[in-house]
């Protein structure tokens, strides 16, 4: 990759990897579901008039709207909600990665390499350590809020793997116009009716916080990804999503005074390995060892 994409696919990371530090800011001044509807509406209403309108693709588009926009920001932003930091937050929905491995197995029937099968496995572990060391992480509800927004995500991903060529950024665009009343919906009937009174209590930093998730984290961050995937082979671009949960992790510590324990550490370390194993694929010499053991060799493309 040349330098200046490289620098690109950092940055992307460094910006999805403080978004978690940016949401946890904004959920001091709004509650979850209404932030989650101003993300998207936002980008919504500055957005949809530069994208056509996917016809072909309406059921993928409203099935990734309700999954991903309503069901899995509605779990991530509830978890977080609940006192789950930034960081470890950033961790638990990388997990989506092993349910896309997981989901592609049993749903298309894609093999599953041996190597992929030891990330699971590390990943498990790597989560496992969370789970027994859960001081800092949260409260229990709440990772498994997030747990279940992977495994949302990692639903949606199906649905697009299933779609074929389309334009990602576009696509996306306009999943962001689903949600936003549904979750409005659900605001008003959960957290307060008065909805205008949320808007005039919003100081510059919850403002601040949805045109970060909004424009930065969504509009700019996919659009320099969706360049990226458009130029090189996913498998020259993927393996920089790793650095997104120790992003999260780093950035949570030194701007919010988010600890982690030592047990925690080794946790996400684990995980990221994990994450590493399913998404990175292996040249002829590791194909070469597979055969030694008699073991079917994968060439297709990992989710």
């Amino acid at each position: 990759m040349a330098v200046k994409h490289v620098i690109a696919a950092l940055l992307v990371c460094v910006i999805w990897g403080t978004n978690f530090s940016v949401i946890k800011i904004g959920l001091e001044e709004m509650p979850p579901l209404f932030f989650s509807a101003m993300r998207f509406a936002a980008v919504a209403l500055v957005a949809v008039w530069f994208f056509p309108f996917p016809r072909h693709q309406i059921r993928s588009l409203i099935g990734v709207g309700v999954i991903l926009g309503i069901a899995k920001f509605s779990l991530l932003f509830g978890g977080m909600s609940l006192g789950v930091g930034a960081g470890v937050s950033s961790l638990l929905l990388q997990s989506q990665v092993f349910f896309t491995v997981i989901l592609c197995l049993v749903v298309l029937r894609e093999q599953v390499s041996p190597i992929q099968w030891g990330g699971i496995f590390a990943g498990a572990c790597g989560l496992l350590l969370f789970a027994m060391d859960n001081g800092a992480a949260g409260t229990w509800t709440g990772s498994a809020m997030i747990l279940l927004a992977a495994m949302c995500w990692a639903t949606a991903n199906l649905i697009m793997r299933r779609m074929g060529k389309v334009n990602q950024l576009g696509f996306m665009v306009w999943v962001c116009a689903i949600p936003p009343l549904p979750l409005l919906l659900l605001s008003y009937v959960f957290e307060s009716p008065d909805l205008p009174a949320m808007f005039g209590q919003m100081s510059v930093s919850g403002w601040g916080s949805i045109f970060y998730v909004s424009f930065i984290s969504t509009l700019l961050a996919y659009a320099l990804w969706g360049k990226l995937l458009s130029q090189y082979a996913a498998i020259q671009v993927t393996p920089f999503a790793l650095l997104i949960p120790l992003i999260g992790i780093l950035v949570s510590s030194w701007w919010l005074g988010e600890v982690l324990t030592a047990t925690q550490w080794v946790g996400a370390l684990v995980t990221v390995l994990g994450l590493g194993l399913c998404v990175v694929r292996f040249g002829p010499a590791y194909q070469r060892i597979l055969r030694l053991f008699g073991m079917k060799v994968v060439v297709r493309s990992n989710p």
